[in-house]
């Protein structure tokens, strides 16, 4: 009974379960999901190139706005090229020597605008040939340049060769900044693309030779060739141009002033390029080597000169734009002076531990200034020992007793004590002299007697009154007002002292040292501030004055100074302790004044103003001599 209940429970397949065909379903079904995969990867790849294609516009669009982004970024502080083109500059001050030659230049030197039809066919081809050979055919940038310069760069581990064209250069130089970075070549590279769609070639090389930096405060080619060859850009010799074109590469380092022979190879360097273009035969440019001549310079050190003469420029020519300033410097005598000053300091100087010295050249009868050297070397030392230093004078600021005295009434040949003196705790020393009891002015004078010099200066009204003959001839300075005044314990300068000498040459006229002859600001002359010659001493005390001055030099402590067949008068001066020496000369138309010692105050060995410094002037003089 339990069995066929069971089986009653169990409930009976659907008639359509119990049939065979469900299996054959299931079989297809299976076949159909094989065969998917297989369909699938047709529709993906057109899928994937449709998607491309929708998206390339956008794309392109964004693709703009970087382009765009990326210009905007590198040229929103882009100069304006008109602006640029006429932008300002400092004026120049050019000093020329008394004979015209040049001198020194400071600013920004131009000179006059040139046009490509003026200048020598040379002077533009050596540029090219050097700089950018492809220049007539590029378009502002040049592709196989920037190949070729980075073969060249490769191949030597180096950077040998640059790929900037000329346009670019151009660009470079008048807008931009040196600076080396990628912000400042794409700004050059779209300023060269604007230039040559601006100008055409010819006008580009013009705005380059005219405004191209070559060095020593030049800038063109005509301002260049005069300071360098003195000459106009129109007159340039072939080989000159060779070093003018030359010069972009490094102007301050190569130009002629700082650098002659690296100058003169350079432009052997652009000779052979122009040969390697074919623009010239290799014999003629071997020719054109051979010619190559650069003018010495005629001084070294005029430095100190031209220091001096522009310390008041702003106050003497305001606003007048570019100055040229022809000096009352003599080269020849500048010369002269830096070389014996040189030859005495490496000498005799040197064994004598004096370390610094200092001269000044003056035209008698106006105070123009002929020569300056304000020390051993101006490279090493700018500082003016001629003008700035102030030093005690020694003897040489005895001449201002006498004078005051022979005022008084005093003759040269009245006498005076020699013997020793003692005023209050102090008592001046007479070193080797020995006493006579009573010398002449002269004498006392001649052979510079200190105890005969304090009694002069009593005789002629005391220390106040010796200062005012000091200040009456040019001399300025804060003086003691005690007998040491007499010995020459004020502190002075070179240049005074020598100016106020001047008026014991030229019959008692005051003179005011002067550096400028002439000015002259775009074509038009200048008035030129000067102070006019004074009369300040009587012609008979400039003839006793000369009487006893002359002495010194005849028989007295400055004979080594004499020169034969010259009327030469002076005094020699030594301060305490040998830390000073000081000869003053004159003749009938120089003064000549010369100090010698240590910038640190430092003692000499036995350095008088009779010995080295006399015979510094001697030699000067002789030199000098027509």
């Amino acid at each position: 009974m339990a069995r066929p209940t069971a089986r009653a429970a169990q409930p009976a397949p659907p008639a359509s379960a119990a049939r065979p065909t469900t299996r054959p379903a299931t079989r297809s079904a299976s076949r159909w999901a094989d065969r998917r995969p297989e369909a699938a990867p047709p529709p993906r790849r057109r899928g994937l190139f449709g998607r491309v294609l929708r998206a390339l516009p956008v794309l392109l669009v964004w693709g703009v706005f970087a382009l765009g982004g990326a210009l905007a970024f590198f040229a929103w502080d882009l100069p304006r090229p008109e602006a640029a083109l006429a932008t300002t500059r400092r004026p120049s001050v050019t000093l020329e020597a008394a004979d015209g030659r040049l001198l020194s230049t400071s600013g920004d030197l131009y000179g006059e605008t040139v046009r490509l039809s003026d200048l020598p066919p040379s002077l533009p081809a050596a540029l090219m040939a050097v700089e950018d050979r492809r220049f007539r055919s590029h378009f502002g940038l040049d592709p196989q340049g920037l190949a070729r310069a980075a073969v060249a760069n490769w191949r030597a581990g180096r950077v040998v060769q640059g790929g900037s064209t000329l346009t670019q250069q151009l660009a470079k130089n008048l807008f931009l900044t040196p600076e080396r970075n990628l912000r400042r070549k794409v700004q050059e590279a779209l300023l060269a693309l604007w230039l040559e769609w601006r100008f055409t070639k010819d006008q580009l090389l013009e705005i380059y030779l005219n405004r191209v930096y070559l060095g020593a405060g030049a800038y063109g080619v005509d301002a260049a060739a005069r300071l360098y060859f003195g000459v106009p850009a129109a007159r340039l010799a072939l080989w000159q141009a060779a070093i003018l074109a030359g010069l972009p590469k490094a102007p301050s380092r190569l130009n002629p002033r700082a650098a002659p022979d690296a100058a003169m190879r350079r432009g052997a360097d652009v000779l052979d390029a122009m040969a390697d273009a074919g623009l010239l035969t290799p014999r003629r440019a071997a020719e054109e080597k051979e010619r190559m001549r650069l003018p010495p310079r005629p001084s070294g050190d005029a430095g100190w000169f031209a220091d001096w003469v522009q310390d008041d420029l702003a106050e003497d020519y305001p606003g007048t734009g570019d100055l040229v300033l022809r000096t009352t410097l003599d080269l020849r005598a500048q010369a002269v002076v830096e070389s014996r000053l040189e030859a005495l300091l490496a000498g005799p100087g040197q064994a004598a531990h004096a370390g610094q010295g200092a001269v000044v050249v003056l035209a008698a009868e106006d105070g123009a200034v002929r020569a300056m050297a304000g020390g051993r070397g101006y490279r090493q030392s700018p500082f003016n020992r001629a003008t700035t230093a102030r030093r005690q004078p020694g003897s040489a600021f005895k001449p201002f007793a006498y004078l005051a005295a022979l005022e008084h009434g005093a003759a040269p040949g009245d006498m005076v004590a020699d013997t020793p003196l003692t005023l209050g705790r102090w008592s001046p020393g007479n070193g080797h002299w020995r006493a006579r009891g009573e010398i002449t002015l002269e004498e006392a004078l001649a052979h510079s007697v200190n105890t005969a010099a304090v009694r002069v200066m009593m005789l002629g009204g005391g220390p106040r009154a010796m200062a005012e003959v000091a200040r009456r001839l040019g001399v300025s300075g804060s003086f003691p007002e005690n007998a040491s005044l007499a010995l020459g314990t004020a502190e002075v300068t070179l240049l005074d002292m020598t100016a106020a000498y001047a008026a014991f040459a030229n019959g008692g006229w005051r003179v005011t040292p002067y550096g400028v002859a002439r000015a002259e600001a775009e074509g038009r002359v200048l008035a030129v501030p000067r102070t006019a010659p004074q009369r300040v001493l009587a012609p008979e005390q400039v003839v006793a004055m000369r009487r006893m001055l002359g002495a010194v030099v005849r028989q007295g402590t400055g004979r080594a100074a004499a020169v034969p067949g010259q009327a030469v008068a002076g005094k020699t001066g030594t301060t305490q302790d040998f830390r000073d020496a000081w000869f003053i000369g004159f003749t009938d138309t120089l003064v000549i004044g010369i100090w010698l010692g240590n910038d640190d105050g430092s003692p000499m060995d036995s350095v008088s103003g009779g010995n080295l410094p006399a015979r510094l002037f001697h030699d000067i003089l002789e030199e000098l001599r027509p």
